[in-house]
């Protein structure tokens, strides 16, 4: 999957402590699984991710810009039943506003409507993040409402907003 130089790729073994490196760059606070600290966890996560695919749980994939990872896009099909599927994606702080995220959900899209037959695909984000906002509307996702204290990090709860994207929405500019 390739588009603008950017493409996704599965996540690989080697790819551990770069993962992890992210965990730790700028607005990633919310993104760390708990129990990922060191490399050999994150070694871990990246073996449970490709279960999950196996299993048709979710599907997680570096996006990449020539060999350097430049962010993640994901998916998890928990409601696989009425073909929809909730997407979570990050870019890494030096790669934003260079198009990574928007072009990522965009390729992610297309995998998840032309490989899983996903009909409905959902996202949301933080009132507070701008930039996943404009990330999933360039992706071709209309805003669909807010969820109203929805989150909570550090004791304070946070509003977010949902978008979605179907099958038969026009490609995105």
């Amino acid at each position: 999957m390739r588009n603008d130089g950017f493409r996704l790729r599965e996540w690989e073994e080697s790819d551990a402590a770069v993962l992890l490196a992210a965990y730790d760059g700028v607005g990633m606070e919310t993104e760390r699984p708990a129990d990922v600290a060191t490399v050999a966890d994150a070694e871990r996560l990246i073996a449970d991710w490709a279960e999950d695919a196996v299993a048709d749980r979710g599907y997680t994939f570096a996006v990449v810009d020539g060999d350097e990872i430049v962010g993640q896009m994901r998916v998890t099909t928990q409601l696989r039943v009425h073909s929809i599927g909730w997407i979570s994606y990050w870019t890494l702080e030096k790669h934003r506003g260079r198009g990574v995220g928007s072009t990522g959900l965009k390729l992610l899209s297309t995998y998840c409507f032309d490989e899983l037959d996903l009909f409905r695909l959902e996202t949301g984000h933080r009132l507070d993040n701008p930039g996943s906002c404009h990330v999933a509307t360039a992706a071709g996702f209309l805003v669909e409402g807010r969820e109203r204290q929805k989150l909570i990090y550090d004791g304070i709860r946070y509003d977010t907003e949902t978008h979605a994207r179907l099958a038969t929405d026009p490609d995105p500019a």
